[in-house]
């Protein structure tokens, strides 16, 4: 990608954001930068990624051992700085099950920076935890928030 590119991208998820403020839940304006809905979504999920990856960093750094607290401060701190951004893509990310593996990390990353996760924990019992947690900072339960692109892992398997 280049600068041409990269600023492009950034203008047209900034411009997103903008719009978005008035109904996060509404359709998603066409930007002529993202070739779908998908792509500015994996765009938004990954600017997140980047905003909650910062305040986890500073929190856990500033942490006196507590890593839930440091992470649960965090995470408020990046919703609090990107509500609109957060808001949309709990409305709209579960429309897309290819985000899952996108969202699956984060709610590793979620989990184990948390200290809630061992050794030795699989993959998918990792990412329940992290839903977990998120569901707790979301204050829904993981059950009832059907936007959520990962909630295969809490139904039972058929």
């Amino acid at each position: 990608m280049s600068w041409h590119d990269y600023y492009r991208r950034r203008d047209a998820i900034d411009a997103v954001l903008r719009q978005a403020k008035r109904d996060p839940a509404g359709p998603l304006p066409r930007t002529g930068v993202f070739a779908s809905d998908r792509d500015l979504l994996l765009a938004l999920q990954y600017k997140w990624s980047l905003i909650l990856g910062g305040h986890l960093r500073v929190q856990l750094c500033e942490t006196d051992g507590d890593e839930l607290d440091a992470v649960t401060r965090a995470w408020r701190a990046a919703a609090d700085a990107q509500p609109t951004l957060r808001a949309v893509l709990d409305a709209h990310l579960g429309r897309f099950p290819e985000a899952a593996p996108v969202r699956e990390a984060e709610l590793r990353m979620l989990a184990h920076a948390a200290g809630l996760s061992e050794t030795g924990d699989s993959a998918e019992q990792v990412t329940k935890v992290g839903l977990a947690l998120e569901s707790l900072l979301l204050g829904a339960p993981a059950k009832a928030r059907a936007g959520c692109p990962v909630r295969r892992l809490l139904l039972p398997s058929a």
